[in-house]
């Protein structure tokens, strides 16, 4: 498979391990998503990667889905989105469930922001970028009820936790986290670190990988996702 043609589709078959280049995601309805395999910067593994603006629509359209179905069961009133990636998926999982709009967080400051709702950024894909989250305080009236917050990939945790404590700024707890993936388990520390017990709902979930004999292996060390 070329670079471009991953997250395009789905296939029928479950390929047993060692992988090479791709790691078969699998739907609870049994469909599988090939995810390309990437080494980690630090050679300490590797992980599968999802990047929903570069997947097709009916990729994205089968995880909003699922994701939409799952946090339903929390009746959220608004949901928020953390940029970039997790933008598009938040709105198309608050149009499913019937909500008129969604609340979209910013790395960008307006002239007209409040630096004091902000907070420091960082993720697995940019840990070095000194980026700040920011919330548009013209939307803090809609933040009174059942919140839920969306990212497209919880992996480290940072992203989601910083969504955490801007939305504490705001005096916001939310009712429920959602992410298109959990990549591996290391986000359980961080959200544990923010006293938060939620499990954020998905719709995939893939394991650290360890190269070993013949390609890669799921880490057997317990850093897996728990079940859907």
């Amino acid at each position: 498979m070329k670079p471009h043609e991953f997250w395009q589709g789905f296939v029928a078959r479950d390929e047993p391990p060692p992988y090479q280049d791709r790691y078969p995601a699998a739907l609870p309805d049994g469909r599988i998503l090939e995810l390309p395999i990437r080494a980690l910067p630090d050679g300490s593994g590797g992980i599968a990667s999802l990047i929903l603006t570069q997947a097709s629509f009916e990729v994205e359209a089968a995880l909003a889905d699922i994701l939409a179905a799952r946090i339903g069961r929390d009746r959220p009133d608004i949901v928020v989105g953390m940029p970039t990636l997790g933008l598009a998926l938040a709105r198309a999982v608050a149009a499913r469930l019937g909500h008129r709009r969604y609340v979209a967080l910013g790395t960008s400051r307006k002239f007209w922001y409040d630096a004091d709702l902000s907070v420091p950024l960082s993720s697995i894909t940019s840990p070095d970028a000194t980026k700040r989250l920011y919330l548009d305080p013209r939307m803090l009236p809609l933040l009174n009820g059942r919140v839920a917050l969306i990212d497209d990939v919880i992996s480290t945790g940072r992203s989601i936790c910083a969504g955490l404590d801007l939305l504490e700024k705001a005096g916001v707890t939310p009712v429920a986290l959602g992410a298109a993936m959990l990549q591996t388990r290391r986000w359980r520390d961080a959200l544990a670190g923010q006293g938060i017990d939620l499990v954020p709902h998905h719709a995939l979930s893939t394991p650290r990988l360890s190269r070993g004999s013949g390609g890669w292996h799921p880490d057997e060390t317990g850093s897996d996702a728990p079940p859907l």
